[in-house]
């Protein structure tokens, strides 16, 4: 009786060390989630997105500057490269879950992002090459016995992004996408349009189709992104380079813009509050491209810390660790 007495005391120890572990960042220093009574006082930094099911990002530093973004939990890396207090290029290796399904998916990704600022500082373009690879499991492979990871596709992809004249705030962004080789043939657009209500996002519409021959064409796909009810609190996303946040964005686009099948409302697809101040309490995504257009309504009830940063909402955890 007292041997599984012990035992069990060494369980819980064991299981104790865990929980701790996670409540530490990569330095051994305490999370903000230890104590949600007095907060984190003074400079703060994004940490780490979580679920009950998984981790979705975590954030790592040089200094003050993001440098790497690790994503679930097959340690997918963007590693973030600087000119001077400018992003300059980002490079991502590993699985995406575009379709944000909570699911990987099977094909694994490299792509290279490259920016360009204009001359008022403000990021103007953003060129991009993605790769993708997938194991064949075809004779002589099978699906028990697949390849390694052999590349299939290869896709280039231009985003021009527009400015409000008298706000300065993102007011639209284009993708333009084809097949990567010798003088690139875009095949695919994607036109995007933010609106906003002070300097809250408000309205997302994205626009895809085909482009033939440089022409764009009509839109195939259709939808509108709404952001009601906003709190007066502070977005977890406010300490994240705009530029980073902005690959975030175009990502969505890459994704919808290659979608075959019947499109279905998922709360993560309207990502458009990262760049507002504050966090909306109600979402709404609609097909504008059928006859009766229906939105589905998403909400949260959200949680904060002492210092009124947020920290749970729309089933994501939000962790904060000191500068």
């Amino acid at each position: 009786m007292k041997r599984l007495f012990y035992f069990i005391l060494l369980l819980v120890g064991v299981s104790t060390v865990h929980s701790c572990k996670d409540l530490l960042d990569e330095d051994g220093n305490p999370l903000l989630d230890i104590n949600e009574n007095t907060g984190l006082n003074g400079p703060r930094a994004l940490y780490r997105e979580i679920t009950n099911a998984d981790t979705l990002a975590t954030y790592h530093y040089n200094g003050l500057q993001l440098s790497k973004v690790v994503t679930d939990s097959m340690n997918s890396t963007a590693d973030i490269a600087w000119s001077g207090n400018k992003i300059s290029r980002i490079d991502f290796r590993g699985f995406l879950d575009l379709d944000k399904n909570g699911k990987m998916e099977k094909d694994s990704i490299v792509y290279t992002q490259q920016f360009t600022y204009a001359g008022t500082g403000k990021l103007e373009k953003i060129s991009e090459n993605r790769s993708y690879y997938h194991r064949i499991t075809t004779a002589p492979f099978s699906v028990t016995n697949p390849s390694p990871q052999t590349l299939y596709k290869k896709v280039s992809s231009l985003f021009d992004l527009k400015y409000s004249s008298s706000t300065g705030k993102l007011e639209s962004t284009n993708m333009k996408s084809g097949p990567d080789g010798p003088g690139v043939n875009f095949d695919t657009y994607a036109d995007t349009k933010y609106e906003y209500s002070g300097d809250n996002v408000s309205k997302v519409v994205k626009n895809y189709g085909p482009i033939t021959a440089g022409v764009p064409g009509a839109a195939t796909r259709k939808l509108g992104f709404e952001y009601n009810n906003y709190d007066a609190n502070i977005n977890p996303f406010t300490l994240l380079p705009f530029e980073y946040k902005v690959t975030r964005l175009i990502d969505m686009d890459i994704y919808l813009a290659g979608l075959t099948t019947p499109y279905l409302a998922n709360e993560k697809h309207p990502n458009g509050w990262m760049i507002s101040p504050n966090n909306p309490k109600r979402l709404s995504i609609t097909d504008l491209a059928v006859p009766v257009p229906t939105p589905t309504f998403f909400s949260t009830n959200y949680r904060y810390d002492p210092q009124t940063y947020m920290t749970v909402g729309y089933t994501v955890n939000y962790m904060y660790k000191p500068l």
